[in-house]
């Protein structure tokens, strides 16, 4: 028995002596703003120069998940600070986009004459300003070139500023009736006439319309060409009673195209007009979009967004709100750099927000990007529905 007891006293002082390096751990420090830089020591968050706070081991039963910084990278979770703003509820008219009446030019001819030829044949032809369209043969446009020529002779050799206004006058005419300033000045460095003048295009846009033909005699002011241009359209809509209160005019609003609904554009309500039916009435709605990269087409389908029932409330993006059929909940981003689950209970939305009606406050470090990857990482740590305490509790 002499022996045992030593034995056991140096076991057992042995023991107390490892514990403390076994429990002992190193001091964490993280920004409440950026969960993703995490530091040994004290300092300012290199992002935002903010103050870096004590990271605190979470308790067991409060839900918390502590990610390290490149799993907050590669589940690409983003934070913001909540604040009262603008949010209002989104109806969905349907629409169809069609040409802009205001950027399509009727090409007319400016003489009498026969087309000789015809240099775009084909509707849907794209052509830039400058390009030539047709030549016509006109003995009126042949008489103004003659005019022309002699009043520079006139001026040559009778001098004066009387002649130089007739050039003037002269050289007036011929672009009047169509002739270009390089036509011109070429007639005038050769000093011949030509009876074939080619016309060119005086805008760039796509061919909508030929009413020309080859040999055929035209008159003034006979429509030959339609060229419509695209960087513009029309999204034309019809709303029923009760709708036309949304939308004024100038108002800017979100459209969705058919085919590019992950790309919505912003249109202008350039046009609004009640029309009269038996039994109703309705509004028709015009909205102008801009079609840069003419990836839109006359004829698309379209879809308005019109956000109404305006007021003042806590937003947040849609994808913040993790919803499930017993509730809603998100994450909020503690001063410890733990993430933890809130329930909330929402109110309006629209398509890209969310009102908050209930649960959190002002100025709160809300995850706006990532929330249904915490949610799946505290399924796999909890199992079961690991909202069920803190949906209790809320209640």
């Amino acid at each position: 028995m002499r022996t045992i007891i030593p034995v056991f006293i140096i076991l057992l002082f042995a023991s107390c002596q490892s514990k403390p390096e076994q429990t002992q751990t190193i001091a964490k420090y993280t920004c409440s703003m950026h969960p993703q830089i995490i530091q040994d020591k004290p300092g300012k968050c290199p992002i935002c120069a903010m103050d870096l706070v004590k990271m605190t081991k979470p308790t067991a039963n409060d839900n918390a998940i502590m990610l390290n910084e490149t799993q907050i990278k590669l589940a690409n979770i983003a934070t913001t600070l909540t604040r009262h703003e603008p949010i209002g509820e989104t109806s969905l008219v349907t629409g169809r986009l069609t040409i802009d009446e205001n950027q399509t030019e009727i090409i007319s001819s400016r003489i009498q004459g026969r087309m000789e030829r015809l240099y775009i044949r084909d509707v849907g032809q794209e052509v830039i300003k400058g390009q030539k369209l047709y030549d016509v043969y006109s003995e009126q446009l042949l008489t103004l070139q003659q005019e022309y020529l002699l009043s520079i002779r006139q001026s040559e050799e009778l001098k004066g500023d009387r002649y130089k206004s007739l050039v003037a006058s002269s050289e007036k005419k011929l672009l009047l009736y169509g002739m270009t300033k390089d036509q011109v000045q070429q007639l005038a460095a050769t000093r011949q006439t030509h009876s074939v003048i080619s016309f060119v295009s005086p805008v760039s846009g796509t061919v909508a319309r030929i009413d020309a033909t080859e040999g055929q005699y035209v008159n003034e002011g006979s429509a030959l060409y339609r060229i419509e241009r695209l960087d513009n359209l029309w999204v034309e809509a019809e709303l029923y009673p009760g709708e036309n209160q949304w939308v004024r005019m100038g108002d800017k609003v979100k459209v969705q195209v058919s085919g590019f609904e992950n790309d919505a554009v912003e249109g202008t309500v350039t046009f609004s007009n009640p029309e009269f039916r038996p039994g109703t009435q309705i509004t028709s709605l015009r909205l102008t979009i801009k079609n840069q990269h003419k990836l839109f087409k006359p004829g698309m389908q379209a879809t308005i967004l019109i956000n109404h029932k305006q007021k003042q409330a806590l937003a947040l993006p849609i994808d913040a709100v993790v919803r499930d059929g017993k509730g809603a909940h998100v994450w909020i981003l503690g001063t410890d750099g733990a993430f933890r689950p809130r329930v909330v209970k929402t109110g309006i939305e629209n398509s890209e927000k969310i009102e908050i009606a209930e649960g959190i406050a002002e100025k709160e470090n809300v995850v706006i990007s990532g929330a249904y990857l915490l949610y799946g990482e505290l399924v796999l740590k909890r199992g079961g529905d690991p909202m069920t305490a803190q949906k209790h509790n809320h209640e």
